[in-house]
């Protein structure tokens, strides 16, 4: 690929660390992601922080050398809409940057702007978890260890769905106080908050048998692309089921204040970029636990 420059209003950004994320995998095996992807030939890799190597005319507040992260919600969407972050360089707009800590790695910064960001924001934006509720967090993936870790940094009582039992463990240490390996579990619980980081079908629809009346269930995870729902549960016990994607540049400036401090340090594992291939087919098969981050070779 032939390096790129900053166009008026653009940032060139030297890739730091790229985040893999299970979204790449539908891009590249289900039909429907299609139409929001391109133009192609497309470098993926929409998790993505680096340093700024260069800044086109017009820009204000960033320069060379600056060290920052792009979220994936604005209009430079990299690695869907224009080449991303499994290259060397990518183009930015200003307004997706937000500032890396400097006690930040460049490997924490790029799952932060994806797997933390939408994490954080389905949890406290669109989930309203506040003190004190009951919630519960359905997957420990990627995603679900932030949702995990987020919900228990704000007080809430905090328990999981997942059915690898080995990761388990993790759950506690993230500040879980149970842990069950049916979503049909968690009905005993009642909780007022579940968000669902799996999306395979049935999660969803257990989600809304299982959430107590008047509860919300906040649904983000792509596993699968329908679900079959109950709308005698829904309907008889007013359930709010509701979507949540992405986040805020201020959200994501957030997640890099929790991580920098030290109380949000999602599990990742560190791979090269000839590795790429091999860890989508990973992601694919579920083989994965925590996140995986590629940095240049």
């Amino acid at each position: 690929m032939p390096e790129p420059t900053a166009g008026p209003g653009e940032v060139v950004l030297e890739v730091g660390a790229a985040g893999l994320c299970h979204t790449d995998v539908g891009i590249l095996h289900d039909p429907m992601w299609g139409e929001r992807i391109g133009p192609l030939p497309l470098a993926l890799g929409h998790e993505v922080a680096g340093t700024i190597s260069e800044v086109g005319e017009g820009v204000t507040g960033w320069v060379v050398g600056d060290r920052v992260g792009v979220s994936p919600n604005g209009t430079t969407r990299p690695g869907i809409g224009r080449d991303g972050g499994y290259a060397p360089f990518c183009v930015a707009h200003p307004a997706d940057l937000v500032a890396m800590p400097d006690a930040l790695s460049p490997e924490l910064a790029s799952i932060g702007t994806d797997a933390g960001l939408t994490a954080y924001s389905a949890v406290m934006s669109t989930g309203g978890v506040t003190a004190g509720q009951r919630v519960a967090i359905v997957g420990l993936g990627g995603l679900g260890q932030v949702g995990v870790r987020v919900a228990a940094l704000a007080g809430a009582e905090v328990h999981v769905a997942e059915v690898k039992r080995e990761v388990w463990p993790l759950a506690e240490e993230l500040g879980a106080t149970s842990v069950v390996a049916d979503v049909a579990e968690l009905a005993a619980l009642e909780p007022e908050v579940i968000v669902d980081f799996a999306g395979f079908g049935e999660t969803t629809s257990k989600a809304v048998q299982a959430v107590r009346p008047g509860g919300r269930v906040v649904q983000v995870g792509m596993g699968r692309l329908e679900a079959m729902v109950s709308t005698w549960d829904l309907i008889l016990k007013r359930v709010t089921l509701i979507g949540s994607r992405g986040g805020t540049v201020e959200e994501l400036a957030e997640v890099y204040r929790l991580m920098a401090e030290g109380s949000l340090a999602p599990q990742l594992t560190t791979i090269g970029y000839a590795d790429i291939p091999h860890g989508l087919d990973r992601l694919h098969r579920g083989d994965v636990t925590g996140r995986l981050v590629a940095v240049p070779d």
